[in-house]
């Protein structure tokens, strides 16, 4: 055993140091390049839009470039889900495969743009993403953006990106990802600019810093990304607390750190903090920050000359910013770069839209089904209808792509039916505004129909970033229900058709679901699915695939009912801490078949628990279920969550399968946050739950299969 381990430990020193010693390599390398700046060379190179410097060899660069759900703003590239949907799709293996195929996409294209001599914005290596903040209330217009509203869940599938996007040579780096917006940051989008935020404690270190700290310690993210509000009354591009104490000195962060774009500026314009730009850069390169977006740094000659700065501050600052470039291998030519060659035959390659179809299909959740669907493809009549349709822009979210092909609901429907099936289409209504004619023939064709599905929701236009979203206060919503225009359309046709209304809905965030559910025979949440969202819907409709999708935030009953959206207390939010006004639960979907959950176990030893289930698939459909594991800690309620997400696997069952699962439950989900900020094991009884969705009253009222276990923790 023991020559065994020896052996094994050589091994293990061997590849790292050659790796270890090349990095030395390339800091060496940085530090001679930043000596041999002048200083205002170093001032340029702080901003995102740098300039060339033609003497060393140094190309323009500009840092800005998006990755969101595929490579954004940059002409033709594939098309995958909104990070909502991402998220529904509880795959950390499919999420790593997303973001590596956004890597290769970005390295090709960011090869022609250089033959071209193309340095604008968008065409870089550093993509700004993913967003990990946490959906804590379903009004955000970002929430689109994230993977729902638990920590946990985020920062696995955060973390599964970014190792996609970053690639797995031990030196250098297919791209840059980047956590933002760190930190606390959720909205409202009007106030973000301004808003200072001062959570407890316990919820910042429960709720809003967990999946930074595992993309940071176990993704090894390259860049972090401030965000624009104060925490603590500090701006936090300008936070010596959380981009010096916590970020890198606490987590040992190593890369760089961007300003989101103007938040500098709002540390003198915005959070009154400073009374001019030179104190403002003096405030964020002192806190830890590394480039801005933006240019109020144009100053920093200024805040040197009042000694406010000195130079070396700047070498600082500038060391990881040259660092990330020649981990990329293009601050100057580097032929050792693995990432040199990607051909741009990739882009929108066929590997790549089939997986943009297996991300939406796995991201599609069946809310409810009273037996409309699966349906028959020799269906004699059917008929497809509502705003989003025939509208690629409906597939799209914000922070997209643009991709060569698009498949819309319409079209992916169409080409399930048989050819001996009457298929009719008409919009029906507008996205938001009254219909204005009295007749709207669509209303008796949907009744007449066999089965009629109805494409409603939410779109770019209504919810979105700041400025973004053009039918919305800032990009938020006021208000979590379905646009009147929309619904009373859906009322009219109920009114004449007693069965067969499947309606599928799109959108990034939680909606009323009180009157939907109640007039729809079946309800989908198809999210923004990317390109091949028809297509993706049109197996899932019609039984060619089944659901396994399942919802990575909590539905309320009422959003009236929800605490005041500025409120960044997590008391009332999230499956975490509510007790009541849920109507559909985190985690849950359903399937065209049923799986029970029985004989839970769990095994404490060393203060780590191993869970154990049986699953059983007693149907006639293949299913893939997503088993979660809940752990309720002693004062579950009271000093510590309701429950939270432990773990969580899809399960693949065959028809009549049975088949015994074990999660291992990471420790930090054991830990109990106290208002001081520390996490502690609690001595007591702990209990485990496995289940479909997250355990509440309305869980167990919809029927979800759920199995507990106790143990007690020493």
């Amino acid at each position: 055993m023991k020559k065994y381990y020896l052996i094994i430990v050589s091994i293990m020193m061997t590849i790292p140091t050659s790796a270890q010693d090349r990095m030395k390599q390339l800091e060496q390398k940085a530090h001679e390049i930043i000596s041999q700046m002048t200083l205002e060379e170093k001032i340029s190179q702080l901003m995102n839009e740098t300039p060339g410097i033609p003497r060393m060899g140094i190309e323009p660069y500009d840092w800005w470039n998006e990755g969101l759900h595929g490579v954004g703003r940059d002409g033709r590239a594939t098309v995958f889900p909104q990070p909502i949907g991402l998220g529904a799709t509880f795959d950390p293996s499919l999420v790593q495969q997303v973001g590596d195929v956004i890597a290769t996409e970005g390295r090709a294209k960011y090869e022609v743009a250089r033959k071209n001599k193309n340095y604008a914005r968008y065409t870089g290596l550093t993509f700004w993403s993913p967003n990990i903040n946490i959906f804590r209330d379903p009004r955000w217009g970002r929430g689109m953006e994230t993977y729902g509203e638990d920590p946990y869940l985020t920062g696995v599938l955060g973390t599964a990106y970014v190792k996609g996007m970053q690639g797995d040579d031990p030196v250098y780096l297919k791209v840059a990802a980047c956590g933002k917006h760190y930190a606390v940051h959720s909205g409202p989008e009007g106030t973000r600019h301004s808003a200072n935020v001062e959570p407890s404690k316990r919820d910042l270190w429960e709720t809003y810093l967990p999946a930074f700290r595992m993309l940071v310690q176990e993704g090894k993210v390259e860049t972090i990304m401030g965000a624009y509000n104060r925490v603590y009354g500090e701006s936090c591009s300008g936070s010596q607390f959380l981009l010096t104490d916590v970020l890198r000195k606490k987590w040992g962060f190593k890369g760089h750190v961007v300003s989101d774009c103007g938040a500098v500026t709002d540390i003198y314009a915005g959070h009154k903090i400073a009374k001019t730009e030179a104190e403002a850069c003096a405030i964020a390169i002192k806190a830890g920050l590394n480039v801005e977006c933006g240019n109020t740094f144009r100053a920093m000659k200024e805040a040197i000359d009042q000694k406010l700065l000195k130079e070396k501050d700047l070498d600082k600052a500038l060391f990881p910013l040259m660092m990330t470039r020649l981990k990329l291998g293009i601050l100057q030519p580097d032929a050792a770069c693995p990432y040199n060659h990607i051909s741009e035959s990739v882009i929108c390659s066929e590997p790549h839209i089939a997986l943009s179809k297996q991300a939406a299909t796995e991201s599609m959740v069946l809310l409810k089904n009273d037996g409309v669907l699966p349906i028959k493809k020799d269906i004699h009549t059917l008929f497809v209808t509502g705003a989003g349709a025939a509208d690629a822009f409906w597939l799209m979210g914000n922070y997209f792509g643009i991709s060569n092909r698009y498949c819309t609901y319409l079209q992916g429907i169409v080409s399930k039916v048989s050819n001996g099936t009457a298929v009719n289409y008409r919009p029906g209504v507008l996205e938001s505004s009254p219909t204005r004619n009295s007749i709207n023939w669509a209303v008796d064709e949907a009744a007449g129909a066999e089965v009629t599905v109805i494409v409603m929701g939410n779109n770019g236009n209504l919810e979105g970033e700041e400025g973004e979203a053009i039918d919305s206060e800032s990009g938020d919503r006021t208000s979590i229900s379905i646009p009147e225009s929309q619904m009373k359309f859906l009322r009219d046709i109920r009114a004449l058709k007693k069965s067969g209304i499947v309606v599928v809905l799109t959108g990034g965030s939680p909606v009323d679901m009180r009157e939907v559910s109640m007039l729809a025979d079946a309800v989908v949440m198809a999210w923004y699915p990317g390109q091949e969202g028809g297509y993706a819907l049109g197996d899932l409709l019609f039984g060619d695939a089944n659901f396994s999708g399942r919802l990575p935030v909590t539905f309320p009953v009422n959003g009236d009912l929800l605490p005041p959206f500025e409120d960044y207390s997590m008391q009332g939010r999230t499956y975490k801490y509510m007790t009541d006004n849920i109507f559909y639960p985190f985690g849950y979907g359903l399937t065209y078949g049923r799986v029970e959950y029985r004989d839970a176990r769990v095994v404490v030893q060393d203060q780590k628990a191993m869970v154990s289930v049986t699953l059983s698939n007693p149907s006639e459909w293949p299913v893939t279920e997503v088993a979660q594991v809940y752990v309720s800690a002693p004062g579950a309620g009271v000093s510590a969550p309701l429950q939270q997400l432990g773990a969580f696997q899809r399960v693949a069952l065959a028809p009549g399968e049975s088949r015994e699962v074990t999660f291992q439950i990471a420790p930090e989900q054991l830990m109990t946050v106290g208002e001081d900020g520390e996490s502690r094991l609690v001595k007591g009884e702990y209990t485990f739950t496995v289940a479909g969705a997250a355990p509440s009253a309305r869980t167990r009222q919809l029927g979800v299969p759920m199995v507990e276990a106790k143990a007690f923790l020493p």
